[in-house]
């Protein structure tokens, strides 16, 4: 991807941040590795990247703070976090029976509890694009790691 169509930094709002478990600490940070490592992001009608992004969320409403790489305001996008509250709370389930799995059961229960993992994280990573779209164009390896930082942010709201 070109410079343009990227972020080259990412922070979460650490206010907005519960307390985790490792293997949830762990997957934020494999997420927000890979995001600047690979990503495609464009700000709808706005000016090219690099751009730096902070996530938080502000009364109920999850904040993407879009910026350029002199960290000037370009825009925030502000979405409701109701939409996304099943399929997180879904997606949180799934994946305490996942590491509670790994913990005792066989091969077949851990893949099996993996695939609805990964379909659930699918479906929050498509329903991100959904409501960004017209204000932030991501491809879908960048969708599910924003959905991964979002999980770790909508854990306390």
């Amino acid at each position: 991807m070109t410079k343009s169509r990227r972020i080259a930094d990412i922070v979460l709002d650490e206010q907005s941040v519960a307390r985790r478990s490792p293997e949830v600490e762990h997957e934020r940070a494999v997420a927000l590795f890979d995001l600047i490592e690979e990503n495609d992001f464009h700000l709808v009608g706005g000016e090219p990247g690099p751009y730096r992004l902070r996530i938080g969320i502000f009364e109920q409403r999850l904040v993407f703070d879009v910026r350029d790489a002199k960290d000037r305001k370009l825009r925030d996008i502000v979405l409701s976090l109701t939409p996304f509250r099943k399929v997180v709370k879904d997606y949180f389930l799934i994946c305490g029976s996942y590491y509670a799995a790994i913990k005792k059961l066989g091969p077949s229960q851990i893949e099996a509890l993996d695939m609805g993992r990964r379909g659930l994280h699918n479906e929050g990573s498509d329903l991100l694009r959904e409501r960004l779209e017209g204000k932030i164009e991501v491809d879908h390896d960048t969708a599910r790691r924003l959905f991964t930082l979002i999980c770790a942010l909508h854990i306390k709201s």
